[in-house]
C-alpha cells in the first residue's frame, strides 16, 4: 500500500490499523475543548510529523494519520478530510479552509480489477506558504507549489506550480507566474 501498488483494504492488517484510527479519531475530535497544547499533543501521538504550532480543528477524518505529515504553522479549519493511504506532506505555514479533501487514495481504472476489491494511493505533496479556500478536493498524485493559491470549491486534477492561483473545476490557473 505505502510503496503505491494495488492492495486489498480489507486487509486484516489494514482493518485492525483503520480500527486504531477510529478510535483515535473519535478521541481527538472530542477534544474540541481542550487547550491547543493538549491538541497538538494528541496530533504528535498519532500523525507521521506534527510541527510547532499545527492546529486541526475539529472535527478531523482521516484513513490511517501516520500517513501525514505536517510543517510548522500548519493549520486546517473544521471538518477537513485526508484520505492518507500513503504519504500526504502539507509545508510550512499552509492554511486550509474548512471542508477541504485531500486523496492519496486512488482506484485502478479497468473495471475487473476494481471488481477484484484492488485500490492503490498515489502520494499527495503541498508545499509551503500555500492557501487552499474551503471545500476544495486535491486529487491523488498531485503537487502544489510553495505560496500557491487553491480557490474555495476547486477540484484539483493536476499539479499547480508554486505561486500559482488556481480556481475552477477542474482548477485552471487564473494568476500567478507564467
Amino acid at each position: 500500500m505505502l510503496a503505491g501498488e494495488l492492495y486489498r483494504p480489507g486487509d486484516p492488517e489494514i482493518q485492525a490499523e483503520q480500527h486504531a484510527n477510529k478510535a483515535w479519531l473519535a478521541r481527538y475530535n472530542a477534544a474540541i475543548a481542550l487547550p491547543a497544547v493538549e491538541r497538538h499533543a494528541l496530533l504528535a501521538q498519532h500523525l507521521g510529523r506534527v510541527g510547532a504550532d499545527v492546529v486541526i480543528r475539529p472535527p478531523f477524518f482521516c484513513d490511517f494519520g501516520y500517513n501525514i505529515f505536517l510543517g510548522d504553522g500548519v493549520f486546517l479549519n473544521f471538518n477537513c478530510v485526508i484520505l492518507d493511504v500513503v504519504h500526504v506532506t502539507i509545508g510550512d505555514r499552509t492554511q486550509i479552509g474548512p471542508a477541504t479533501q485531500i486523496y492519496a487514495a486512488d482506484h485502478p481504472r479497468d473495471s475487473l480489477t476494481r471488481r477484484d476489491g484492488l485500490e492503490f494511493g498515489r502520494p499527495v505533496r503541498i508545499g509551503s506558504d500555500v492557501w487552499i479556500g474551503g471545500g476544495a478536493i486535491i486529487l491523488p498524485g498531485v503537487a502544489i507549489g510553495d505560496g500557491a493559491v487553491i480557490g474555495a470549491g476547486s477540484v484539483v486534477t493536476r499539479d499547480v506550480a508554486a505561486g500559482v492561483t488556481v480556481a475552477g473545476n477542474p482548477a485552471r490557473r487564473i494568476a500567478g507566474r507564467s
